[in-house]
């Protein structure tokens, strides 16, 4: 897969162009995976067509780029993927007029500037006037100083900075207006969707597909009694039919996040959990109408196989560094003798591959024909965007440089170490076995950098790299300017701010990666907003229970148990509750395992009221009165104002001695009640010791009162220390 350079006229070169648009989207939790389809239809008799699909946005990542034919007819695919790179200069009449307002408010502000510094300019030139007499003569008497003539230039200089300073005032004004114009106009173009950028010139992306037809390459050849009407009809089978084509490409500059909501039906208190999803993205194309898929799944992070460190016992030895490269082998520059040769016959001042209309990249011309360099495959020529500018072929007679070794950033080593390494074999994680000891000590040759054993960014140097042509070397990390500043606007999606109570889909996620679907096609602009995108319903169970505490608050809280019920886990995000169709508030939904269970507040319910009274008698037992009883009795009262039956749970706390001489005893309380079911905890995370639960189903209008209590039996020697004893 290379890049094909090309301005935007094209040539008779050109391969046709297909309409595409985009079908499926999976939004990862960094950029997304996009894949566009298009339809075409093999010409009769090829066995190889090249097709061209626009429209792609400027930020993919080039390496992403695939293509397959999905109704393939037997025997056809996609051989090759190349990126067709081009500009577009757009008329006034094409931009949006958005863009055409902003281009006249700078327009009027730069003029506003420039009135402003020819203003100040002048003012200062005024205001630098003064009568300046001329110098008398030695011996002369003193000069008549012409009074009216000081006052007339006093009176002309004020009344001038009087009438400057004025203009001055007026210009800064409109140019405040104007800077709050554009800076207004600016925003709203900013806004504007990236698939319109509203620039003058904008770059013009596209797929370079080549479709060949294997069935054909791989049939026996025609006996030569077949006639070539038959021939022709064999081989128009595979391809006389529609193909749908599909490119998929990574590219940045999108997001998500989980959002919910949590629609309850305030008489049977059973509800439904809603998914959805805040969708951001500045890709530089929009999405209409795609299935969308969100993936919590880092597209970047790295999957290489740890390396285990061998732990040997006995005498010490150097640790062997992983080499991980060899050198070219011999007769490397007898590849190019070809390519040399017909560099060296052309006339002098003519390209060797001429292309009209096109541009040359790392050395090529874009449209240059590749079977005339004489090999059956293309040439990267994406590895030399960016990088320096290679040497010019060797003139005319003169030897191919000699290539360079394998690593270029590790010194060549001598003669006789080379050989060396030619006829010894590599030792596992790149060592070398243990020379001879009549073998000269040579100093090992230095490790490769770290780009050189990044496999996956090593290209093949063309012929034309000077040096360096055959050899591997890094790709180059720098990418074009234009493509740099796409893919910065793109990624400022990331820094949006965040919704609250949200949660970054990779921290929800934890060690696992999920991903949910849409359940119908969505519309997401390219605008670099947050979107809501209905996801769909989520199996759940909901059960409405009322929570009090009234020791430390009377107010009784809405609370929501939710049961996930559905295959897969919920992640975290804020949920919008609805109560009959009124929104109540926003609270956070936690993250929930297949089968887990959670309670979620939904807010105060102050048509439900608890009133709790306390009563606390000291007195003592015992012979001689040798023991100190402290009697609590607590008595709750609890109304129901809803139109509906409520589950209410009623709180309590019972102290917990942990003095032997110190006893507690509970009254019976009326309705009984019980330790919880699962152990409480307080605000701060720790654990509630003698947590005391009533669980009330109160009708429609009912009020209910709970009445409980506890004694403390201390000796007379001791007392009770801290606290609230009225409590």
């Amino acid at each position: 897969m290379g890049t094909v350079a090309r301005d935007d006229a094209g040539g008779a070169d050109t391969p046709p162009a297909a309409p595409s648009e985009v079908t499926s989207v999976v939004v990862h939790a960094a950029g997304a995976v996009v894949t566009r389809r298009a339809r075409i239809t093999v010409p009769a008799g090829d066995t190889e067509t090249t097709v061209r699909i626009g429209g792609l946005p400027p930020t993919l990542y080039e390496q992403s780029l695939r293509g397959r034919v999905v109704n393939c007819p037997e025997g056809l695919r996609v051989t090759d993927v190349r990126l067709d790179v081009g500009a577009a200069v757009h008329r006034g009449e094409q931009l949006p007029a958005l863009r055409l307002d902003l281009e006249d408010a700078e327009d009027q502000q730069a003029r506003l500037q420039d009135r402003k510094a020819r203003l100040e300019s002048e003012i200062e030139e005024v205001a630098a006037l003064r009568a300046e007499p001329p110098q008398p003569r030695r011996g002369d008497p003193p000069r008549w100083a012409p009074v009216e003539s000081f006052l007339a230039l006093a009176s002309f200089v004020d009344a001038r900075l009087g009438t400057l300073h004025e203009r001055l005032r007026t210009t800064e004004d409109r140019l405040a207006v104007a800077d709050h114009d554009v800076d207004v106009l600016r925003d709203r173009v900013y806004r504007l969707s990236s698939a319109n950028s509203g620039e003058r010139t904008d770059p013009v992306v596209a797929a370079v597909v080549t479709l060949t037809a294997q069935a054909q390459a791989q049939a026996p050849a025609v006996a030569a009694t077949a006639t070539a009407a038959e021939a022709a009809e064999d081989a128009d089978a595979p391809t006389g039919a529609g193909i749908d084509l599909d490119i998929e490409y990574h590219v940045p500059g999108a997001c998500w996040l989980p959002t919910y909501q949590l629609r309850l039906d305030g008489d049977s208190g059973r509800g439904t959990l809603v998914l959805r999803a805040s969708v951001a993205q500045r890709t530089g194309e929009d999405w209409t109408g795609v299935r969308l898929g969100l993936s919590t799944a880092d597209l970047l992070r790295r999957s290489d196989l740890p390396e285990l460190r061998s732990l040997r016992i006995g005498r010490a030895q150097d640790e062997a560094r992983p080499l991980g490269w060899r050198e070219p082998p011999p007769g490397l520059a007898e590849l190019f003798t070809g390519y040399d040769s017909a560099a060296a016959g052309r006339p002098a001042g003519e390209e060797l591959w001429p292309a009209a209309g096109a541009a040359a990249v790392g050395g090529f011309a874009a449209d240059a024909d590749e079977e005339s360099f004489g090999y059956g495959g293309s040439f990267a020529q994406d590895t030399f965007a960016g990088g320096p500018v290679p040497p010019p072929p060797p003139a005319p007679g003169a030897a191919p440089p000699p290539p360079m070794p394998l690593a270029a950033a590790a010194p060549a080593a001598p003669a006789h170490e080379r050989m060396r390494s030619r006829a010894m074999p590599m030792a596992p994680g790149g060592a070398r076995p243990k020379a001879a000891a009549s073998a000269p000590s040579v100093p090992p040759p230095a490790a490769p950098s770290a780009d050189l054993l990044d496999y996956g960014r090593l290209t093949v140097a063309g012929p034309d790299a000077g040096a360096e042509r055959g050899t591997l070397r890094p790709e180059s990390a720098g990418i074009a300017p234009v493509v740099a500043e796409y893919r910065r606007r793109a990624e400022s999606v990331t820094r949006l701010a965040r919704p609250a109570q949200a949660v970054d889909v990779r921290t929800s996620a934890g060690s696992f990666d999920y991903r949910f679907d849409t359940a119908a096609p969505v519309d997401v602009t390219a605008d670099g907003g947050w979107h809501i995108v209905p996801v769909g319903e989520v199996p759940v169970t909901t059960e409405s229970v009322h929570v009090c505490v009234p020791a430390v608050d009377t107010a009784v809280f809405g609370t929501v148990l939710i049961t996930n019920t559905s295959p897969h886990a919920l992640l975290a995000g804020p949920a919008d509750v609805m109560v009959d169709g009124d929104f109540v508030l926003t609270a956070a939904l936690p993250t929930l395992a297949p089968g887990q269970r959670q309670a979620v507040g939904v807010g105060v319910a102050e048509s439900v009221q608890v009133a709790r009274r306390t009563h606390m008698r000291e007195s003592t037992a015992g012979l001689r009165g040798g023991t100190t009883v402290l009697d609590h009795s607590v008595e709750i009262e609890v109304a129901n104002r809803l139109p509906y039956p409520v589950v209410l749970e009623v709180r309590e706390r019972v102290p917990v001695s942990t003095d032997k001489d110190v006893r507690i005893e509970e009254h019976r309380a009326k309705p009984a009640w019980k330790e919880p079911d699962e152990p409480l905890t307080g605000q701060d995370g720790t654990y509630v010791r003698g947590a005391r639960v009533w669980h009330v189903e109160l009708a429609p209008g009912r009020t209910t009162t709970l009445t409980g209590g506890f004694e403390i039996r201390l000796p007379a020697g001791k007392s009770v220390v801290g606290g609230n004893r009225r409590k």
